[in-house]
C-alpha cells in the first residue's frame, strides 16, 4: 500500500496539474472512442500498451480476456458491453489476449483446477477455443508447450470476437456499420501488437 499512497501524491503533485484541463474537459464529458476487452494480468495495462489519455478506452479486464456470449439475466460484462456499444457509441472494440497467459496456459497445459473451483467454471468460456485448438494442433510435430498456449491465445482472442458478435448491441452495431471489431495478441517480452482478426461492419464486409 505505501507505494500506492506514494504514487498517489506523485500523482496529484506532478501529473494531475499537466493535465488539468484534460480532467477538467472529463469531468463533464465520457466519450471513449474505443472498448478494450483484456486480460486482468497486471502485466498488460491498455492504455500504456496503447499510450492512450484518460477518456480516450472503455476499459473491461476479465481473466483470460473471456467474454461469454449473451445470455438473459444480469451479467456485468454484457452490461459493460452494452453501456459501451449502446450508450457511449464506440467505433471499435478490441479484444486483447497476450503472451504467457495464466488461463490459457492452464488450458493448454491441462493444470489440475479441482482447488479453484471458480476459475475452473470461468475458464469454461474457453472450451470451444481449447477444442479448435488441439483440432488444428494434433498433427504438429515439434510442438512445445509454448507453442500450444500461443496458439491457444490467438484462438481464443477469435473466439471472443465471436462470443461479442451475439450481443445484441454489438450486433446491430455491425449490421448500422457503426463498430469494427478488433482481435489483437500482446507480446509481454517484445511489447509487439499482433492483429490476429477482424470482424467488421455489414456494409464493409458486403
Amino acid at each position: 500500500m505505501r507505494n500506492l499512497t506514494q504514487g498517489i501524491a506523485r500523482f496529484q503533485r506532478d501529473v494531475f496539474p499537466a493535465k488539468a484541463g484534460l480532467f477538467a474537459h472529463l469531468a463533464a464529458t465520457h466519450r471513449p472512442s474505443t472498448l478494450f476487452i483484456g486480460c486482468s494480468d497486471a502485466r498488460v495495462v491498455p492504455e500504456l500498451i496503447t499510450q492512450s489519455e484518460p477518456g480516450e478506452l472503455f476499459v473491461i479486464r476479465t481473466a483470460g480476456n473471456l467474454v461469454p456470449a449473451h445470455t438473459p439475466g444480469a451479467d456485468g460484462i454484457a452490461a459493460s458491453v452494452e453501456y459501451a456499444v449502446a450508450v457511449l457509441g464506440v467505433t471499435d472494440i478490441v479484444v486483447c489476449g497476450h503472451s504467457a497467459c495464466g488461463a490459457m496456459t492452464a488450458l493448454a497445459e491441462g493444470h489440475d483446477l479441482s482447488g479453484a473451483p471458480a476459475i475452473a467454471d470461468w475458464l469454461r468460456h474457453a472450451d470451444a477455443s481449447r477444442a479448435r485448438t488441439a483440432t488444428a494442433t494434433a498433427t504438429a510435430t515439434g510442438e512445445t508447450g509454448e507453442d500450444r498456449v500461443t496458439a491457444l491465445v490467438r484462438e481464443n482472442v477469435r473466439a471472443q470476437l465471436t462470443n461479442l458478435t451475439t450481443h445484441p448491441s454489438v450486433a446491430r452495431a455491425l449490421a448500422d456499420g457503426t463498430v469494427t471489431l478488433h482481435g489483437w495478441v500482446y507480446s509481454i517480452p517484445t511489447g509487439a501488437v499482433e492483429e490476429c482478426a477482424t470482424v467488421r461492419p455489414a456494409a464493409l464486409a458486403a
